[in-house]
């Protein structure tokens, strides 16, 4: 029997996150050894520009789609596919971390199955916005709008905590507010990426589906946080 003191302080990170953050990881190394020659052959120095092709979410593939009434897999499947293609091996490291930082917190509460659809789901919607709202031929690609979800979820859990301790639960909201303020002042000064509608989108989805997606409502959320 092993005693409680010999137990690591530090809890292990979600199953599903994990297996999302390799997937995510293992995508962006085999993109990363193709272009500097260790893998693949010459041909792989291509690998991360088809990639994109291949699996990068498009506006006008969704527009087409919707026109014709016509939904082959192998484009449908980017509704999904795209948040593990990223445009580079930064863009990629930004998003693994978030989805290991964030993905630990909601995951801990949440059910396997429950982080996984709000990370997917997420996705999905993020995606159908970004389509629907915008008209542009920019490709969408990262883990940001599931990330994003994910974010959602988290504040969701922060918004009843604040309820729970009678504070103003408006304070929930920081985190989302600060990193869509950092977008802002970067596509100022860099350039805008239409990407942040996908974001912004994908975080509203996870705060309402973690109404529907915690066994027993947000109540057991409001016992459990007591509990703690």
């Amino acid at each position: 029997m092993s005693h409680p003191d010999d137990q690591s302080p530090v809890n292990p990170l979600p199953p599903v996150v994990v297996a999302l953050f390799l997937l995510l990881v293992g995508v962006e190394a085999a993109f990363w050894a193709g272009s500097q020659g260790l893998i693949g052959g010459p041909s792989a120095v291509g690998w991360r520009l088809s990639g994109m092709q291949q699996y990068a979410f498009s506006a006008e593939i969704f527009d087409w789609m919707l026109a014709t009434g016509s939904w082959p897999l192998e484009h449908v499947k980017r509704f999904v596919t795209y948040l593990f293609v990223h445009y580079n091996f930064t863009h990629a490291l930004f998003g693994g971390v978030l989805l290991l930082a964030i993905g630990k917190m909601v995951g801990e509460v949440f059910s396997q199955l429950a982080t996984l659809v709000v990370f997917i789901g997420s996705g999905v919607i993020g995606a159908l916005a970004y389509a629907l709202i915008l008209d542009t031929p920019e490709p969408l690609v990262g883990s940001y709008p599931g990330v994003y979800g994910l974010i959602g979820a988290y504040t969701f859990l922060m918004w009843v905590q604040l309820g729970v301790l009678g504070a103003p639960q408006v304070r929930a909201f920081s985190l989302i507010g600060m990193l869509v303020a950092i977008q802002l002042v970067f596509g100022l000064v860099f350039g805008g990426n239409p990407d942040w509608v996908a974001d912004v989108f994908g975080f509203a989805a996870g705060f309402l589906m973690s109404f529907l997606l915690v066994p027993g409502g947000w109540q057991r959320i409001r016992e459990r946080i007591r509990r703690q």
